[in-house]
């Protein structure tokens, strides 16, 4: 066989060379057998393996280092969330205590801001009541003085009649229409019944008065609604005249007889309701229904009568 010398190529004239002289060597030398062959293909490819796991090892290795890194990367990106996440917990921590601090402070505030109101809402409460009281009394003092005023006024329209009884009649009496009055104004006597009246006014000479005139009934209606005390229930503000129907009911008679032929009575009166056998005066605004009757044991003032000195 010749060779065949071709420019550039080298490989194939040594390669044919060397499998001419594989071939040679293999007539050459029959004790290689099959299985010596089938082991140094073996070799060879366990030797190629060993390569292709040494390269999957060196890319599993890569590949886990890379997985490392990226573990590691993340770790430590969590590490800097959760070291910001623990300072924004402490930063909320130390907010929450000054929060609490304020609203400790708060409550002992409004503890003493309750405090505080519970004592203004007593005083106001207590000056309520002073005023109220203060009011009482002040309405108290409006009336004695309403009363007092009256009584002044009283005592200066009956002072000519005082003035000019001081001649006619005994101190304390009344001079009008010719004759003398004692009219039981001061609360220091105490009411009486009518018979007890007559004899109180009997003791001083003289009798319940006798209202038998329209001059006579007016005068008298005028001075004791001058004395009225408005304080004190019409029905206790009475006073006594010396007229009954003891005799016979409805034949109203003056105690020296005489027959009443012209009376002054309320409305409805005389009605003899609970045996009503006496007259007794009151001061009203119309004094001709001045006039009621009563139980001659029911407690009133009186007015008694006696002609002046002059004519005595």
């Amino acid at each position: 066989m010749e060779d065949r010398e071709i420019p550039g190529g080298t490989f194939d004239g040594v390669y044919n060379k060397l499998t001419s002289q594989d071939d040679l060597n293999a007539d050459d030398h029959p004790l290689y057998s099959n299985h010596e062959k089938r082991q140094v293909s073996m070799s060879m490819v366990r030797s190629g393996s060993s390569l292709n796991h040494h390269k999957i090892l060196t890319v599993s290795l890569a590949v886990l280092a890379v997985i490392l890194l990226a573990v590691d990367i993340g770790l430590g990106v969590y590490y800097n969330r959760l070291t910001d996440g623990h300072r924004i917990l402490m930063d909320i921590s130390a907010e929450v205590v000054k929060l609490q601090a304020t609203y400790n402070t708060a409550i002992q505030r409004r503890d003493e801001v309750k405090k505080q109101l519970a004592k203004e809402i007593s005083e106001q409460r207590l000056t309520k009541w002073e005023l109220e009281h203060q009011k009482k009394r002040s309405k108290d003092y409006e009336k004695q003085t309403d009363k007092l005023q009256m009584e002044i006024a009283a005592l200066k329209s009956h002072m000519p009649m005082i003035k000019e009884g001081c001649r006619h009649c005994l101190p304390g009496w009344t001079f009008m229409n010719s004759v003398c009055y004692y009219f039981a104004f001061s609360d220091a006597i105490s009411r009486r019944s009518w018979q007890e009246a007559r004899q109180f006014c009997m003791k001083q000479a003289a009798d319940l008065a006798v209202i038998d005139s329209r001059e006579k009934h007016l005068a008298v209606s005028e001075l004791i609604n001058h004395y009225q005390d408005t304080s004190r229930p019409i029905a206790h503000s009475g006073f006594w005249i010396g007229l009954r129907d003891v005799d016979e009911e409805g034949i109203w008679k003056w105690q020296d007889g005489t027959r009443l032929t012209e009376g002054y009575w309320n409305d409805g009166e005389p009605n003899n309701q609970g045996n009503e056998d006496c007259a007794a005066a009151y001061p009203r605004g119309n004094p001709f229904k001045s006039w009621n009757d009563a139980p001659c044991n029911y407690e009133l003032k009186w007015i008694c009568e006696m002609p002046p000195k002059s004519a005595s």
